[in-house]
């Protein structure tokens, strides 16, 4: 954690919340995070974890019931936003110490049948959204002097693949906003990175079995080893908490001086 207090032209280590009680595992006691598509997958996965690292969490989906359970569960509070209304994202709290843009969606087709309605709706959650948040909280993080903005981005952000336009599109847009995230708020101790999974055991790669199957004219069950497995090393999906465990670790006090990343857990796909 950096202070705003300088020597020549950079910030001093500080301690405080954050920082202090990091060893007993609930290093965050005292910050607020805000994390995005909560309510499921990588973002309940990230919601649990920061909330058992003493952060008080935001817990931002759409999906009403399933928002107020996960905060129920982790004693955070549950804001419940379509973020494709982008006046609604503009009523999210603005004081989170830590934001985690994890919402997505996805669409599989090829370009020339993709539906513009689509491709537009994909850009709005995935990317506008983010940009509305950020505009929103990071007055307050430069005022304390310390933040973390953590983007789940995907391989898909580092790499491209056939039939997803949209989500190629809106993750690459997205490791730009961190990056100009990152360089602008360097000077007041806030770090903007990006986390990029490979296919993660969640609802969002489920539902995908069936259209992959469809593009790429094959059968579901050949999917997983044929399709999302094909290009990885390691054979196997990667666990929401796995992402949650290492975005949780870019707020660790080690990390103050990584920014402007992005840290693949693509189990070896952007290697080759």
């Amino acid at each position: 954690m950096e202070s705003t207090q300088k020597t020549g032209s950079r910030p001093a280590p500080a301690f405080g919340p954050g920082v202090a009680d990091e060893a007993g595992g609930r290093f965050l006691e005292g910050r607020k995070a805000l994390v995005t598509g909560a309510a499921s997958g990588i973002g309940r996965a990230c919601a649990q974890v920061f909330a058992t690292a003493g952060a008080t969490v935001y817990v931002v989906d759409r999906a009403a019931e399933a928002a107020k359970r996960v905060a129920e569960e982790i004693g955070g509070s549950a804001h419940v936003v379509d973020l494709s209304d982008l006046d609604s994202v503009d009523t999210l709290p603005a004081d989170a110490d830590i934001v985690i843009n994890n919402a997505g969606l996805q669409h599989i087709a090829p370009i020339h049948e993709f539906p513009p309605a689509r491709f537009a709706l994909i850009q709005r959650v995935m990317v506008e959204a983010p940009f509305r948040i950020l505009r929103r909280t990071l007055p307050h993080m430069y005022a304390q002097g310390w933040g973390r903005v953590i983007n789940i981005s995907s391989v898909h952000g580092l790499r491209a693949s056939a039939y997803k336009s949209a989500y190629v599109t809106a993750k690459h847009a997205l490791e730009g906003l961190s990056k100009a995230a990152a360089l602008e708020g360097a000077a007041y101790g806030v770090t903007s990175n990006c986390v990029n999974p490979g296919y993660v055991r969640t609802p969002l790669v489920e539902e995908q079995i069936a259209t992959q199957a469809l593009a790429h004219g094959i059968p579901p069950a050949e999917v997983v080893d044929k399709v999302m497995l094909e290009r990885t090393a390691l054979k196997r999906l990667i666990e929401p908490e796995e992402v949650a465990q290492a975005a949780l670790w870019l707020c660790s006090a080690h990390t103050g001086y990584l920014t402007g990343a992005s840290l693949p857990l693509d189990g070896g796909w952007s290697a080759s």
